[in-house]
C-alpha cells in the first residue's frame, strides 16, 4: 500500500510538471470569432516572451558569464516590462495592422565598478548613475515567435516554464566552470589530509571549507550585486574578508601567538635567535626569484615572505603591497595575490613535517644529527618581564612598519608572563585566537575563487613557495653547522635546530625533535629548536616590515 501511494504521488507530480509546460501560451488561429488586432492582443499578453542571448560582462571586467534569458511580459494595460539580466525596463506597446511597436521610458541604471582606488577600500564598488532610454523597437510574430527589429527572436512560454528557467539560472548548475570543479577538489583534498593525517587541521579545515565556499558558482551579470560572494560588497563574506585585506586578522594572530609562548630558551641561548635570522634568507631569495619572473616589486615582496613560513606574516605584508589597489609609477595596477599567498603559506606550513625532513637528512651527517646540546639555564621572572619590553622596542625602532605584528606579538607575551593578567593571557591564547583562526581560515579560503585564484600567477606563487621553504630550512641548516664549528667542543649545536628558523611554530621543532630521537633515542632537543623557531617568528615580521619600507 504505502509503495502505491509513493507511485501514485510521483505520477501526480510528474503530470502537474508537464501540464506546466503543456499550458505555455502560444498564438492561436483566429477562428473568426475576434478581430485580427483583438487576436495579437490575446497572444501577446499571454505567458512571457523569452530569449536566450549572449553572456554579459560582470561590471567593467573583461569577463563574459554564460548565456542568460531575457523576457517581455506584456500587460492588459498596454504596457510591458523587458527583464534583460535583471535590469527592468518598462515602456508602452500598441497594434499597427500586423505590427507591434514597443516604446520605452527612461530608466535610471546603476552600473557598478569594481573599486581599484588605492585611496579607497576595495570592499565597494564604484557606481555610476545613468539615464537609459532603449529606442523604439518594431516586431511581428510568426508561429510562437516575436521577431523584434533589434534582431532578438524571442518565444512564447507559460509563466511557470519562466519562473522554472529564472530558478534555473540561479543554482550552481547553471553556472559552473572546471576551475570550480578543480578548486572544490582542492578544497576536498585539504579537509582530507587535515583528518587523515592530522595536517594542521585548526588551519586546513577552515581554509578548506573556505575554498568550498568560494567556489559555489553564483550567478553574475553586469550591474547586478546579489551580495553574497565574497567579492561582492555588502554581502557577510565580503565584510569579514576586510579583516584579511585590511589587515586586520594577522596582528590579532600574534596576540595569541605571543600569549602562548615561552622565550626562555631564546634568553637562555641568544646565539641561536642567528638562526632565525638565517632562516630569513628563504625571503630573499625568493623575492629575488619573483623579480626575475616579472613580478613587480611590490608583488615580489610580498610572494618572498612565503619563505618564512608564517601565514600572519604572510597575509599581512600582501595586504598591504598586493592588494590589487597599489598603483605603479606607469599607472599598472599590482595584482591580487592575498589569495594565492595566504594559500601557500599555510599550505607548506601544513607540510613542515614532509617538506622539512629531508632536506635536513640531505644537509647534515649522522654523527652532526646525534650531537648533544647543554641543557638551556634557568630564566629568572624578571628576565621574561623585561624581555618582551626590550624585544618590542629594539625591533620596532629598527622596523617600524612592522609594529602591528610585533607590538602585538610582545604585548600578548608580556600579559602572560606579568602573572598579573591572567584572564587576559588565557583569552588571547584560546577564545581570541581561535575566533580569529576560524574568520581568517574561512575567508582565505573563500577568495580563492576560481576565475580569480586559476591564473600562471597562483601556480608561480606555488612553485616559488616550496622553493623558499626549501631554501630557508637549507638556510638555518648551513648556518647552524657553521656555528657548530665555530663554537666551543664543550658547547656544540646540533645543526638540525637550524631547520626551527623559520616561522612555523612549534611544526618545525617538533620535527627537529623527532629527527634527533630518530638518531639517537636519548637525544631530546625541543626545547633547544624553540629558541630559533621563536626567533624566526621575530625575524620573519622584521624583514616584512624592512620590506615595506622598500617598496611602501
Amino acid at each position: 500500500m504505502k509503495k502505491l501511494l509513493t507511485l501514485t504521488a510521483v505520477l501526480a507530480l510528474l503530470y502537474t510538471i508537464s501540464s506546466l509546460f503543456i499550458s505555455a501560451k502560444i498564438p492561436q488561429k483566429n477562428d473568426g470569432s475576434l478581430s485580427p488586432k483583438q487576436n495579437l492582443e490575446d497572444v501577446l499578453v499571454g505567458g512571457k516572451w523569452m530569449n536566450k542571448s549572449d553572456g554579459y560582462k560582470v561590471s567593467n571586467e573583461s569577463e563574459v558569464t554564460k548565456e542568460r534569458y531575457k523576457s517581455i511580459d506584456f500587460n492588459e494595460d498596454n504596457t510591458f516590462v523587458l527583464d534583460s539580466a535583471k535590469q527592468r525596463y518598462n515602456g508602452h506597446w500598441e497594434i499597427k495592422g500586423d505590427k507591434i511597436k514597443l516604446s520605452f521610458g527612461e530608466k535610471e541604471v546603476t552600473h557598478l565598478y569594481l573599486n581599484k582606488d588605492p585611496n579607497k577600500s576595495s570592499g565597494v564598488y564604484n557606481t555610476v548613475k545613468e539615464k537609459v532610454k532603449l529606442s523604439d523597437r518594431i516586431g511581428h510574430i510568426e508561429g510562437d515567435k516575436l521577431i523584434l527589429s533589434d534582431g532578438y527572436i524571442y518565444t512564447n512560454h507559460s509563466e511557470a516554464f519562466s519562473g522554472i528557467i529564472n530558478f534555473y539560472e540561479f543554482t550552481a548548475f547553471a553556472n559552473v566552470e572546471f576551475g570550480n570543479i578543480l578548486m572544490i577538489l582542492v578544497g576536498l583534498l585539504f579537509i582530507f589530509l587535515a583528518i587523515k593525517y592530522d595536517y594542521e587541521p585548526l588551519l586546513l579545515i577552515p581554509i578548506g571549507i573556505g575554498i568550498l565556499l568560494g567556489n559555489i558558482p553564483m550567478y553574475q551579470v553586469a550591474d547586478f550585486n546579489l551580495k553574497l560572494g565574497i567579492y561582492e560588497p555588502g554581502s557577510v563574506l565580503n565584510i569579514l574578508y576586510q579583516g584579511v585585506t585590511q589587515g586586520w586578522y594577522p596582528p590579532l594572530i600574534f596576540l595569541g601567538i605571543g600569549a602562548m609562548t615561552d622565550f626562555s630558551s631564546l634568553i637562555s641561548n641568544p646565539r641561536l635567535m642567528l638562526l632565525g635570522a638565517a632562516a630569513q634568507v628563504g625571503i630573499f631569495i625568493t623575492f629575488l626569484g619573483a623579480l626575475y619572473l616579472g613580478f613587480a616589486p611590490q608583488e615580489a615582496g610580498a610572494i618572498g615572505i612565503i619563505g618564512g613560513a608564517d601565514g600572519p606574516t604572510a597575509i599581512f605584508i600582501s595586504s598591504k603591497l598586493a592588494n590589487g589597489m597599489n598603483v605603479l609609477a606607469d599607472g599598472t595596477i599590482v595584482k591580487n595575490l592575498i589569495g594565492p599567498i595566504a594559500i601557500a603559506a599555510y599550505s607548506y606550513m601544513a607540510l613542515v613535517p614532509v617538506i622539512q625532513p629531508p632536506v635536513i637528512r640531505l644537509l647534515t651527517s649522522e654523527k652532526e644529527r646525534k650531537i648533544k646540546m647543554k641543557p638551556p639555564r634557568a630564566v629568572s621572572r624578571l628576565e621574561k618581564i623585561m624581555f618582551p619590553i626590550l624585544a618590542l622596542l629594539l625591533t620596532t625602532f629598527l622596523a617600524p612598519t612592522a609594529l602591528p605584528l610585533l607590538g602585538m606579538l610582545f604585548f600578548g607575551n608580556l600579559l602572560k608572563e606579568s602573572g598579573v593578567t591572567g584572564r587576559l593571557a588565557e583569552t588571547a591564547r584560546t577564545s581570541l585566537i581561535d575566533i580569529v583562526t576560524i574568520l581568517l581560515g574561512v575567508t582565505v579560503g573563500a577568495s580563492t575563487q576560481a576565475d580569480i585564484f586559476l591564473t600562471k600567477s597562483s601556480v608561480l606563487i606555488f612553485v616559488l613557495g616550496a622553493l623558499s621553504f626549501v631554501i630557508a630550512t637549507a638556510g638555518g641548516v648551513l648556518f647552524a653547522k657553521v656555528m657548530n664549528w665555530l663554537s666551543p667542543k664543550d658547547n656544540p649545536i646540533n645543526p638540525m635546530i637550524g631547520a626551527a628558523g623559520v616561522s612555523a611554530v612549534p611544526d618545525s621543532a617538533r620535527v627537529v625533535q623527532i629527527e634527533g630521537l630518530k638518531a639517537d633515542p636519548n637525544n631530546h632537543l625541543l626545547m633547544h629548536a624553540m629558541a630559533p623557531n621563536v626567533s624566526g617568528v621575530i625575524g620573519s615580521a622584521i624583514a616584512a616590515g624592512i620590506l615595506l619600507s622598500f617598496l611602501m
